[in-house]
């Protein structure tokens, strides 16, 4: 379903492209070969010809404080022979604050410029691959970072408003300038102004705050990965998922020059989100969600279900709000962790993509998006397809711990529970001691199963825990998993790689030139035999029991009911697995302990999972109406533990960031 808005614009630009390729046709073709509009973008124009510039936009900020508003430095990739024959072309964007720092992609490319500044190397393949088809390729450095003005503000104002000025000057509403400093303004006249984003992690994040503005002339995104509201990457319900803020992450990104003149808008960082976990309006700033109403652009999203850092939840809630919105939208999940589409499925999304920008910025009826809403990984490289994302006949249904023969393990199911459970929080164990030792009675943990099942049973979207707990402290943190319990072959998502192994053969997408080649490296899923997966989690300080957005000192001996937010997944639980839930205290690694540590009592009467189950109440009652509850007495074998803690939303080589323990980021093995 469309917005009314975008319906009337795209059936517009359709009949326009459509007469317009017509008559191009009819110049070009003979009557025998000229038939109907084209389906699909061809490679006719020449890359090693394209035009490179660089222009500089006026964001209309002064981050920096300098006097002068800043401009954010534009590379520019496009075909010559449009402009020459008097026609414009769409523009596929990616802005992000990687360009110089850290680079992009699987092999960490970075710009490169010839002696005149010009672009030489533009990283990944777009500009190879789409430059070719008749789109220009435009890469942003956000305010602060390689060779723009400004500070970088962490997904705030400033972030956004550096893409967004980009986007405005594309369709003729904004200032550029053919030099950083200079008064020789540069226009886009090449460009009809159709603009897609994309990018992933920080960049994907990017296209999403700037789809939430509203901007006319961005007709789609197609966020990789992405971020949806920086507090959710931070915190989750007031419990900290790293021991840092984003004014590390500020101070890492921004270019030597801009560190040196934005000292003010780091302690502004500093100050606007507290270690606390308190929302404040910094937060708010950076929460897209609340503006997704706004959205008015297309959005193909691409998320892996095991990503530790960038997860689910943020693809979850963006979805669930754009589909609330009914915003076009097509959604591919993965099995791996922090990895770009390019990367685990590289000719099925090369294809997609070009489609999809096709009918989105070509206006070609191609047929794209007819096909299945989603593409879902159920075994590492084999994919299923869904008509819409939940599936039809997906209902909550919920489900409720109760007491089993042994401390701490008990069933799930139905029927209200009675009773308590009780375990301490050791921040020294993780969902992986726990997942392993379900069936055994440990002090560190509360487990839940159901009978082996007779059918399979589909989890499709976000689950949500609710927990009445009485802890022994002023201090607590929270954390609830489900689990699949049985044999399966994954991708190995806590491995270096987080699903992936790169090769040494490489392909090539597009024309290369001398500075900037096509040719990347294959990779194949990296893959372990598991006896449980972890497919969902979440997490919560329990002092935030009566406001999501302020917690507060506990006490000791009463009860608090909390309910924690789980990842967005799609899983399907085999006949013969068991479904499992765990509710424990410190995820290590995955979250930070409290400052106390406390033992928690569990009231199973007022303890339950919400789960959305495809064909709802009916499918798991004759999932689980065989054999009895079993407590098998062994240890299982999982994944690895979770990685050390993440700290950047991007493609970081491991050993990049110093002091940042472990391999820092996903997308390969570097």
């Amino acid at each position: 379903m469309r917005t009314p808005a975008r319906y009337m614009r795209l059936i517009t630009w359709r009949s326009l492209a459509t007469a317009a390729t017509a008559a191009l046709m009819a110049t070009l073709l003979t009557p025998a070969v000229a038939h109907s509009a084209p389906r699909e973008s061809t490679p006719v124009y020449s890359y090693d010809n394209a035009v490179r510039e660089s222009v500089w936009v006026d964001t209309g900020l002064d981050g920096d404080g300098d006097g002068r508003t800043d401009r954010v430095a534009v590379d520019i990739v496009r075909p010559s022979e449009p402009a020459q024959q008097g026609r414009k072309v769409p523009v596929i964007m990616d802005a992000s604050p990687y360009y110089s720092c850290c680079g992009r992609g699987n092999e960490s490319q970075r710009k490169t410029y010839d002696a005149d500044g010009n672009v030489v190397q533009m990283p990944l393949y777009y500009d190879n691959y789409f430059v070719p088809r008749g789109y220009a390729f435009v890469a942003v450095d956000l305010a602060g970072t390689n060779r723009s003005d400004g500070c970088v503000d962490v997904g705030g104002r400033s972030d956004v408003q550096s893409a967004k000025a980009v986007v405005d000057w594309l369709n003729g509403r904004g200032k550029g300038y053919t030099s950083r400093t200079g008064d020789t303004k540069a226009k886009a006249g090449w460009t009809n102004g159709r603009t897609g984003m994309i990018g992933k992690s920080y960049d994907g994040t990017i296209a999403n705050g700037v789809a939430a503005t509203g901007v006319e002339g961005l007709e789609t995104i197609v966020p990789i990965a992405a971020i949806s509201s920086w507090y959710d990457y931070y915190f989750a319900k007031g419990a900290p998922l790293y021991d840092s803020g984003p004014e590390w992450l500020s101070d890492y990104v921004e270019s030597p020059d801009a560190r040196a003149r934005c000292a003010a808008v780091q302690q502004k960082i500093v100050e606007g989100a507290p270690r606390t976990g308190d929302w404040t309006r910094f937060w708010t700033e950076r929460d897209y969600v609340k503006d997704v109403r706004k959205v008015d652009a297309s959005v193909f999203v691409i998320h892996g279900m095991q990503d530790l850092n960038v997860r689910p939840k943020h693809f979850g809630q963006w979805w669930d709000g754009l589909a609330k919105n009914g915003v076009d939208r097509k959604i591919w999940l993965s099995q791996t962790g922090h990895v770009d589409p390019f990367d685990f499925r590289r000719a099925a999304w090369a294809d997609t993509l070009h489609r999809w920008f096709d009918h989105e910025l070509l206006g070609y009826d191609n047929g794209v998006d007819d096909e299945p809403m989603a593409d879902i990984e159920r075994a590492p490289d084999q994919w299923a397809t869904s008509a819409v994302w939940p599936p039809r006949g997906t209902d909550i249904v919920k489900l409720r711990p109760g007491k089993g023969e042994q401390p701490g393990v008990g069933t799930l199911g139905p029927p209200t529970g009675s009773g308590t459970e009780t375990f301490t929080d050791d921040p020294g164990q993780d969902e992986t001691d726990w997942a392993a030792e379900i069936d055994r009675s440990t002090s560190a943990k509360a487990g839940f199963t159901t009978r082996p099942l007779t059918r399979d049973v589909r989890l499709s979207g976000s689950s949500k825990v609710t927990v009445t707990a009485t802890p022994t402290t002023t201090s607590a943190h929270l954390s609830a998993v489900l689990v699949d319990l049985g044999p399966d072959t994954i991708r190995d998502y806590s491995a270096s790689g987080e699903g992936i192994t790169t090769l040494t053969e490489r392909t090539c997408w597009g024309p290369s030139t001398t500075g900037d080649s096509s040719c990347f490296r294959e990779t194949a899923a990296r893959t372990t035999d598991v006896e449980y997966t972890v497919f969902s989690r979440g997490w919560a300080d329990l002092g935030n029991h009566s406001s999501a957005t302020k917690g507060e000192p506990l006490t000791p001996g009463k009860a608090y009911t909390i309910t924690l937010d789980l990842h967005a997944s799609d899983h399907v639980v085999p006949k013969g697995h068991r479904l499992a839930l765990i509710v424990a205290g410190t995820d290590q690694g995955l979250i930070d302990p409290p400052s106390t540590t406390p033992t928690l009592t569990l009231d199973l009467s007022r303890t339950s999972a919400a789960v959305p189950l495809v064909g709802g109440a009916a499918a798991f009652a004759r999932a689980t109406s065989g054999s009895s509850y079993i407590t098998p007495d062994a240890i299982l074998d999982g994944v690895g533990e979770p990685r050390a803690t993440h700290r950047v939303p991007g493609d970081v080589p491991a050993g990049v960031l110093g002091d940042v323990p472990g391999d820092v980021l996903g997308g390969g093995d570097r």
